[in-house]
């Protein structure tokens, strides 16, 4: 079994090998698989499946078991048991603060109860313990997003482009808020950034070229000039391959003021 998370492939796969006994084969693997297993079912709702899997995992290392409790609570969400499956995993974390597993659970259900509060509670601490972790950083940036806080989300972008430095979607993000923000000479920087890393990427193309035009008396960024000209024939040029001659006029509209 791989990582990938094709709940429906797995769950057939699972279930097929499981019917056929292929199980006793795979030695001390057999606890990753059934683990695998019970989650991709829980994902497609084959509660037979997933109970199946969950009593061998219980069998073989009881009910104090933070995995076998772990997977409990994932039962509990899936029949939309909330509080309980959230109590659960306050459980497993009071053990182990630094359970990732378990803490990812437990932001997952909080995003899905729209607990917007805790769940940034959760994601700083977690991440105190699991700084590389990129898509955390990514879902608290949104977070903050979603609350109009975007120093705070500004914040978690300088953080993914610390981690991911040649990854132009985390640059234009940070670009984007920084220009919500009005830190023009900033955001015009990266979105220069974004087009190093990603030619004639429309929305860093859009962001460059609006900068440049409210930079264009100022001195504090070179080349301000220039650059709003190659912005502006660059986006001309991207929809010339637009079929719809109402779209490209309408753009060459926009950007001739």
């Amino acid at each position: 079994m791989t990582n990938e998370r094709n709940s429906e492939q797995v769950t057939i796969i699972g279930a097929r090998l499981i019917k056929d006994k292929y199980t006793s084969k795979l030695g001390d693997q057999v606890w990753a698989f059934y683990e695998q297993v019970a989650v991709a079912a829980l994902d497609v709702q084959d509660f037979t499946l997933a109970d199946l899997c969950i009593d061998k995992l219980k069998t073989r290392f009881t009910e104090k078991s933070l995995r076998f409790r772990r997977l409990l609570g994932m039962r509990l969400e899936a029949l939309g048991q909330f509080d309980e499956a959230q109590e659960i995993y306050d459980t497993i974390l009071q053990e182990d603060d630094t359970n990732m597993l378990a803490s990812k659970r437990q932001i997952a259900l909080l995003k899905a109860r729209n607990k917007e509060q805790e769940m940034i509670d959760a994601l700083t601490k977690y991440l105190d313990t699991y700084y590389d972790d990129h898509e955390a950083w990514l879902e608290l940036c949104d977070v903050y997003l979603s609350k109009h806080l975007y120093d705070q989300a500004a914040y978690c972008c300088e953080e993914l482009v610390l981690l991911q430095p040649s990854n132009h979607i985390s640059y234009l993000k940070y670009a984007e808020i920084l220009y919500t923000l009005n830190h023009l000479p900033l955001a015009f920087k990266h979105y220069c950034k974004v087009l190093d890393l990603c030619i004639d990427n429309v929305r860093a193309l859009y962001g460059l070229q609006l900068c440049a035009s409210k930079l264009l008396t100022s001195t504090q960024v070179n080349h301000v000039s220039d650059l709003h000209a190659l912005a502006t024939e660059r986006l001309l040029h991207v929809y010339k391959k637009e079929p719809a001659e109402s779209m490209k006029q309408l753009i060459q509209e926009y950007l001739s003021k």
